[in-house]
C-alpha cells in the first residue's frame, strides 16, 4: 500500500516538474514578443492547461499499456519508481542549464530502461510495434508511438510554420509594421491560450497513464481490498481483455491541477532559449509559430500519441523563422536542442535502468 501511494507521490512530483519545465513551450513566443507580460502568460499557460489536461484520456491509455509489457510493472512498483525518477532528473538537468527537451520522451525513456532491467534484459518487455491492420496510425509500440511521431510531428510542425508565415507575408506585405503588430498583437494572445490548452491536453495525461497503471498494480496485487469505503476510488477495475485501461475522474483532476500549480512557478531558463536566443521573433511570427505546433499536438492527441510539445514548437519556430530568412536562425543554439532531443530517450532509459539494478543490489526489490 504504502509502495503504491508513493509511486502515485513521486508520478505527480513529475507531473509538477513537468508544468514549470514545459511551460516555456507555450508561453515562451508570447513573452518574447512583449505580447503579454511574463506573470499575463504564466497565468494564460496555467489556465489552459488545466483545462486541456481534462480533455481526453487517449494519451493516458498508450502510456499505460502501448509502450511496455504492463506485467513488469505489476510484479515490481520499484521499477516504475525508478522510471519516473529518470525522467525527473533528466527534466531538471536541462531545466537547470536552459536546455529544451522532451518531458514526453524523458518519460518513455524511463519506461522502457526500467522495464528492460526488471525483465532482467529480456527486451520481449518493450512493445516494439504492434501495427493496426485497418488504420496503420492506430497501431501500438514505440515505432508507431515514438519513432515515427518523433519524425513526423517536428518537420510537420517545421513546414507549417514555414507554410503560414510565407502566406502571411505575402497576404499582408502592403500593410505597414505598426498596424501587423497591432492585430497580431491581439491574435497572439488566442494562438497562445491555444498552445496552452494541446500542451494541457497532451502532457498531462502521460502521468495520468503512470498513476492508473500504478493503481491497476495495486488492485491486481488486492492491496486495496481492505480499504475502507472512503477510500474505495482508489481500486482500479482490471480492463478486460484487448480493451484499453479506464482513467478515473480523480486522477485526470489531480493531475490537471497539480500540472496547473506547476505551470503557474514558471520556467524562465527554458524561456530565454526558445522565446530569444534561437530567433527574434514579432507578435506575425509567435502567431504563426504556435498555431502551427498547437495544430500539430491537435492531431496527435486525437490519435492518442505522445509527442514532445517542446520539439513541436521549437521546429515550428525554425520554420517561422526560415521563412523570414534562414539566416535569421540560430544554428548554435538548434544544434544544442537537437542533440538535448536525441539522447534524451537513451539517458534517461539508461538512468532508470541503473537504478533499478542499483535496488536489485541492495536487495530493495520486492
Amino acid at each position: 500500500m504504502t509502495l503504491i501511494l508513493f509511486v502515485v507521490f513521486v508520478a505527480l512530483a513529475f507531473e509538477y516538474i513537468n508544468g514549470f519545465h514545459d511551460t516555456a513551450n507555450s508561453i515562451a513566443t508570447v513573452v518574447s514578443t512583449k505580447v503579454l507580460t511574463p506573470r499575463q502568460a504564466i497565468g494564460l499557460a496555467a489556465i489552459t492547461n488545466l483545462v486541456g489536461a481534462m480533455w481526453g484520456t487517449a494519451v493516458a491509455k498508450t502510456i499505460s499499456s502501448g509502450l511496455v509489457d504492463t506485467k513488469i510493472f505489476s510484479l515490481t512498483s520499484e521499477a516504475l519508481v525508478c522510471a519516473l525518477l529518470g525522467a525527473i532528473v533528466w527534466n531538471l538537468f536541462t531545466w537547470w542549464i536552459g536546455l529544451p527537451s522532451s518531458s514526453s520522451h524523458a518519460l518513455i525513456g524511463g519506461l522502457c530502461g526500467a522495464a528492460l532491467a526488471a525483465a532482467k534484459n529480456n527486451w520481449h518487455v518493450i512493445i516494439w510495434s504492434q501495427p493496426d491492420p485497418e488504420h496503420w496510425f492506430k497501431g501500438k509500440g514505440l515505432l508507431w508511438k515514438v519513432i515515427v511521431p518523433m519524425i513526423t510531428s517536428p518537420f510537420l510542425g517545421f513546414v507549417l510554420g514555414f507554410l503560414i508565415m510565407a502566406i502571411l507575408y505575402i497576404t499582408l506585405q502592403r500593410l505597414r509594421p505598426k498596424t501587423i503588430n497591432n492585430i497580431f498583437g491581439k491574435l497572439q494572445i488566442c494562438s497562445a491560450g491555444g498552445m496552452g490548452l494541446m500542451h494541457g491536453t497532451n502532457d498531462a495525461q502521460k502521468t495520468m497513464g503512470i498513476i492508473a497503471l500504478a493503481l491497476l498494480t495495486g488492485t491486481k496485487a488486492g492491496v486495496f481490498d481492505q480499504l475502507p469505503p472512503w477510500l474505495s476510488f482508489l481500486h482500479t477495475p482490471v480492463p478486460a481483455p484487448g480493451k484499453d485501461l479506464d482513467i478515473a475522474l480523480w486522477i485526470k483532476l489531480t493531475c490537471a491541477v497539480v500540472m496547473c500549480a506547476g505551470t503557474a512557478a514558471g520556467g524562465w531558463r527554458i524561456i530565454r532559449t526558445l522565446g530569444h536566443k534561437m530567433v527574434k521573433l514579432q507578435p506575425i511570427n509567435g502567431f504563426a509559430a504556435e498555431t502551427s505546433s498547437a495544430l500539430v499536438i491537435f492531431l496527435a492527441t486525437h490519435l492518442g500519441i505522445p509527442v514532445s510539445t517542446t520539439h513541436n514548437i521549437s521546429a515550428s519556430i525554425m520554420g517561422v523563422g526560415a521563412a523570414k530568412r534562414f539566416g535569421a536562425l540560430n544554428l548554435s543554439v538548434i544544434e544544442k536542442m537537437m542533440w538535448a532531443w536525441v539522447f534524451t530517450i537513451p539517458i534517461c532509459g539508461a538512468i532508470s535502468y541503473g537504478l533499478v539494478r542499483l535496488l536489485e543490489m541492495l536487495n530493495l526489490m520486492q
